[in-house]
Formats: C-alpha cells, sequence, structure tokens
C-alpha cells in the first residue's frame, strides 16, 4: 500500500529542497578541499622553480638544465593556477545555484507553484562538466528536474565551457614569461641576485633550438617527472 502511495502522490517539497541542499553542501565542501589542495600545489611549484633556478645561478654547467626545469615547472604552475580559478569560478556558481534553489522553495510554498529557472540550468550544466563534481551534479540535476527547478536535457541545451578547450601554445608560453618574471622578480629583490630566467624571447627562441639539438639524459627527465607526479598526488 505505501509503495502505491508513493508511486501516486506528489514529491513531499521539503524532501525535495533537503535533499538538494545536502547535495549541493557536499559538493561546496568538496571545492574547498581541492581549492586548498590546488593553492598547496601552487605553493610547491613556486618552490620549485625557485629552488631550480638558484641551482642554476650556483652551478654554471647546469644552467641549461635548470632553465628546462624551471619552465617546465612554470607550465605546471600555470596549469595549476587555472585550475584553481576553475574551482574557485565553479564554488560561485555552486552558491548561486543554492540561493537560487533556496528561493524557488521558499516562493513555491507562497505560490503553489515553481518556474524552471535558466541561470540555474546554466550553472548546473557547467558543473557538471567539471570531472571532480559530475556524478553528483548528476543527482542534484535529477532532484531539480523532478522539483521543476530546471528542464531536461541539459547537456544538450547550452554549448562546452570554452574554458576547457586547448589553449593557443604562444599564449601558454606568453603565460609562462609572466609567471616567471612575478616569481623571480620577487626572488631577485630579496636577494639581489639577477635571476637566470626567463630570457629574453629571441635569446629563448635561440637556446630552445640549441637544446632541441642536444639529447636529455633519461635521468633528469626521470627526476623532473617523478617531481611532478609528487607535487599532483
Amino acid at each position: 500500500m505505501d509503495t502505491l502511495r508513493n508511486m501516486f502522490a506528489k514529491p513531499d517539497p521539503n524532501a525535495q529542497f533537503r535533499k538538494c541542499n545536502m547535495v549541493i553542501r557536499s559538493n561546496i565542501r568538496k571545492l574547498d578541499r581541492d581549492i586548498a589542495s590546488s593553492k598547496q600545489a601552487e605553493t610547491k611549484t613556486k618552490n620549485l622553480i625557485l629552488a631550480a633556478n638558484s641551482r642554476g645561478q650556483r652551478n654554471p654547467s647546469q644552467a641549461k638544465q635548470a632553465q628546462k626545469e624551471v619552465r617546465t615547472f612554470a607550465r605546471e604552475l600555470v596549469r595549476t593556477r587555472k585550475n584553481t580559478g576553475r574551482l574557485i569560478t565553479s564554488k560561485a556558481q555552486l552558491n548561486s545555484v543554492q540561493m537560487q534553489v533556496s528561493e524557488a522553495f521558499a516562493l513555491r510554498k507562497i505560490e503553489g507553484s515553481i518556474k524552471a529557472s535558466v541561470t540555474v540550468m546554466k550553472d548546473v550544466n557547467a558543473l557538471v562538466k567539471l570531472p571532480q563534481l559530475a556524478q553528483t551534479m548528476q543527482e542534484l540535476s535529477r532532484e531539480l528536474m523532478k522539483a521543476g527547478i530546471i528542464e531536461e536535457m541539459v547537456g544538450d541545451i547550452l554549448p562546452e565551457d570554452e574554458d576547457l578547450l586547448a589553449e593557443d601554445e604562444e599564449e601558454a608560453e606568453s603565460e609562462v614569461d609572466k609567471v616567471l618574471g612575478e616569481i623571480l622578480k620577487d626572488k631577485m629583490e630579496k636577494t639581489g641576485a639577477l635571476p637566470s630566467v626567463p630570457l629574453p624571447a629571441k635569446e629563448r627562441q635561440q637556446a630552445q633550438a640549441e637544446e632541441e639539438d642536444e639529447e636529455d639524459t633519461e635521468a633528469m627527465m626521470d627526476q623532473m617527472r617523478n617531481r611532478l607526479e609528487a607535487l599532483r598526488s
């Protein structure tokens, strides 16, 4: 009898609101943890850049190898910062969803009806595409559809997030130069030492051309890969 009653009875708005709110709060806590972890990774990568640069200054014979490491770590830092930015944006979107869901259920109590929200639909669609939240956001989207706050087929309505598309290589290298200038400028002001990187554009291109003609040692590459793996873990 209870099963039949549940099949034909209307969903309890209070139960729906509690479930939606529970999923949203759980995702906000996860984003907070991911943001903290990503910022820690930024700090570690910055320290690796400074260490490699200092080693290149102390040992001129290792300058080229140090420059390679510095740029590799700088690229990793650029990627990590972009990831942190995406996570912070996602948290803001999720907070917006939480506020609008609360408002929607409050209006439902007053007016007895609810209207689908295009803004919530857009934010949920973006959050579903975030790998860290994909599964739980799909659960939230189902609950929001049941409540009538968003419509069905969210993923087909809105375009892909442009922030996740691959970036132009030249623009990425420009960001690497900017990051290195920022980090090594701080080092120079503290120590009075001239940073070994970044090189001016023309000199950097010449150095890169020379480096391409030289075969990197496997030991050095393994060392860098291990550092980056340790950083991501």
